[in-house]
C-alpha cells in the first residue's frame, strides 16, 4: 500500500503502540515537543508530519521505518533541517538529533558518526588529535544530509575532492525495516548510490569517513564596496585560473541586513565577499591573493592564518534559521561577459533585492574520480552559482523571480548538471529536472537502484528519485 493522503492522521493508539517500540519520544501534531522536534532551517518550508520520532538510536530507526511501512506513509529523515524541501504531510519525520555518537580512530585517521552529529562537533573533537574533516562552509550542517549530496569544502575541497569522496562505510535502514552496514564491497551499487543520491535510498544512522592531518590554514575573507563589484568580480575571475589546487576562493554579491551582530562597516551594508582558504605556507598564501587585495580598498581585511575549528568564519553563512528562497546553476566557464552580466544584474544600480548570490570556483580534485566511484555529478565543472533572498511566503514569488532572472542570463555559460546539496525546493521536488541534475547515464543506474531498495518510493519527502 503506498498512502499518501497528506491530510491523513495517525491514530493516538497507533503512535502509543509505536512509543512502546522506541526510545526516543513519538509526537503527534499539536502535543508538546512536536513543533520543536519539527524545526528546519529554512522556514518557508515548513515540516508538518502527521507523525515525528525523535530516533535515539538504529533500532528507533527500524522501528519508525517498519511502522511507516505498515501504514504507506513517506518517510523523512532530518538532523538540522537544512534542506528540507517539503512539508511531509502525512508522512514519518524521523528526527536524527539525538544521535550524538562521536568516533575518532587518530591512527587511521578516520571518524565515524551517527547521523545526529553536525560538523562543528566532528571538527572540535578530530582537532584534538590534529586532524580534521571534510566540512562545508557552515559547520552547523548535519554531517550525514551534506555527505549523501556530495559535500563540498572550502577548505579542502580542491585538493582531496568531495566529502562523499572518502567515505568508507555507512550503515543504513533500508525501506525493509533492515539495518545495513554498507560498503563499496559489500553493496556496491547501494554505495555508489547513497553517496550522491542525497536520501533516497534509506536512513543513514552512521557513517565513517576520512579524516586529514591539518589544524591551521591561511585564510579568511575581505569585504569591499559593492560599488567596486566590477573592479573585484573582473580581478576575481581572472585570478582564480592561476590558482593551485591548495587555493580555493569563492566570491559573493552581499546586500547584508541591518544586524547588531554584524560589524559596523557591514551593518545594512552593500558588500563584496571574496573568501580563500590555502592550505601552504602563510607567506606563499599572502603572496597569492596580492593582487585581489589591490583590486579595491577593503571595508574589513580578516585573512590570516586560523585554526581548522573556526573554518565557519570564512564564509559567515547565518546561523539560525529564517524564511528565504534559492536557486543554483553551474558554469562552464566564466567569461569577461559572464561577470558583466552579474555586475548589470547584482551590482549598484540593479536596484536587486536578493541578500547574497555567490560564485565558488571548483576544479582540482573535485573534477577527478575517486578511487572507490559514486554518484556525484558535477566533476568537471568549474564553477557553482548560488544566490538566496531572504522573504516570507508572500514574497518567494518575486524573490524567486529575481533569482530565476540571475540564473537565467549565465544560461549562455550553464550547465544542466547541478550540486545537489545546492538545489531548492522548486528544483529538487521535479523529477524531470533530477535527470538533468544527474545526467542520463547516471540517474538510470540510480533509479534501478531505487526500485532495489526502495521499490514503493518511501523515502521519497527529498530530492526523489522514482524506482525505475
Amino acid at each position: 500500500m503506498i498512502f499518501d493522503d497528506p491530510f491523513a492522521q495517525v491514530s493516538p493508539a497507533d503512535a502509543a503502540e509505536l512509543a512502546s517500540l522506541v526510545s526516543g519520544p513519538v509526537l503527534l501534531p499539536g502535543g508538546e515537543g512536536y513543533d520543536a522536534e519539527c524545526q528546519i532551517y529554512n522556514l518557508n518550508v515548513p515540516l508538518q508530519p502527521a507523525l515525528a520520532v525523535g530516533a535515539t538510536d538504529a533500532a528507533d530507526v527500524q522501528a519508525a521505518v517498519r511502522f511507516a511501512a505498515r501504514q504507506g506513509r513517506p518517510v523523512t529523515v532530518k538532523t538540522t533541517g537544512h534542506q528540507q524541501v517539503d512539508p511531509a504531510r502525512g508522512g514519518v519525520l524521523i528526527s536524527t538529533r539525538r544521535m550524538k555518537g562521536i568516533a575518532v580512530d587518530a591512527g587511521r585517521r578516520r571518524a565515524r558518526v551517527e547521523a545526529g552529529v553536525i560538523w562543528q562537533e566532528v571538527i572540535d573533537q578530530a582537532a584534538a588529535f590534529g586532524l580534521a574533516p571534510m566540512s562545508g562552509s557552515a559547520p552547523l550542517v548535519g554531517v550525514a544530509g551534506y555527505t549523501l549530496g556530495g559535500g563540498l569544502s572550502p577548505v579542502l575541497g580542491r585538493s582531496r575532492g568531495y566529502a562523499a569522496d572518502h567515505v568508507r562505510s555507512l550503515e543504513v535502514v533500508t525501506a525493509d525495516g533492515e539495518l545495513r552496514h554498507v560498503t563499496a564491497d559489500s553493496d556496491p551499487e547501494l554505495f555508489w548510490a547513497l553517496l550522491g543520491g542525497k536520501g533516497n535510498f534509506g536512513a543513514v544512522t552512521a557513517l565513517e569517513f576520512d579524516l586529514f592531518p591539518l589544524t591551521h590554514f591561511y585564510g579568511g575573507g575581505i569585504h569591499f564596496p559593492g560599488e567596486r563589484l566590477a573592479d573585484v568580480l573582473h580581478a576575481w575571475r581572472t585570478w582564480q585560473s592561476t590558482m593551485p589546487e591548495e587555493m580555493t576562493s569563492s566570491v559573493a554579491v552581499q546586500r547584508l541586513p541591518p544586524l547588531p551582530e554584524l560589524p559596523e562597516p557591514l551593518r545594512g551594508a552593500f558588500v563584496v565577499h571574496v573568501r580563500f582558504a590555502f592550505l601552504g605556507p602563510v607567506a606563499e598564501g599572502e603572496r597569492l591573493i596580492a593582487p585581489l587585495r589591490a583590486a579595491a580598498p577593503a571595508l574589513i581585511d580578516a585573512v590570516g592564518e586560523m585554526p581548522y575549528t573556526a573554518m565557519g568564519a570564512i564564509h559567515m553563512d547565518p546561523p539560525t534559521p529564517m524564511p528565504y528562497c534559492d536557486r543554483t546553476t553551474m558554469l562552464r566557464e566564466f567569461p569577461a561577459e559572464a561577470a558583466d552580466k552579474l555586475v548589470e544584474l547584482l551590482g549598484p544600480d540593479s536596484g536587486c533585492p536578493l541578500v547574497s548570490v555567490e560564485l565558488r570556483m571548483l576544479g582540482g580534485a573535485l573534477d577527478r574520480e575517486p578511487a572507490v566511484p559514486n554518484a556525484v555529478s558535477t566533476r568537471g565543472l568549474p564553477f557553482v552559482l548560488f544566490g538566496f533572498g531572504v522573504g516570507a511566503p508572500d514574497q518567494a514569488a518575486y524573490l524567486g523571480g529575481k533569482l530565476d532572472e540571475a540564473m537565467g542570463a549565465m544560461e549562455p555559460w550553464a550547465d544542466r548538471r547541478r550540486m545537489v546539496n545546492f538545489l531548492s525546493a522548486e528544483e529538487a521536488t521535479d523529477p524531470e529536472r533530477l535527470s538533468e541534475v544527474y545526467g542520463a547515464e547516471r540517474y538510470r543506474r540510480l533509479t534501478a537502484a531505487k526500485k532495489a531498495y526502495d521499490p514503493t518510493n518511501m523515502f521519497r519527502v527529498n530530492h526523489n528519485i522514482l524506482p525505475d
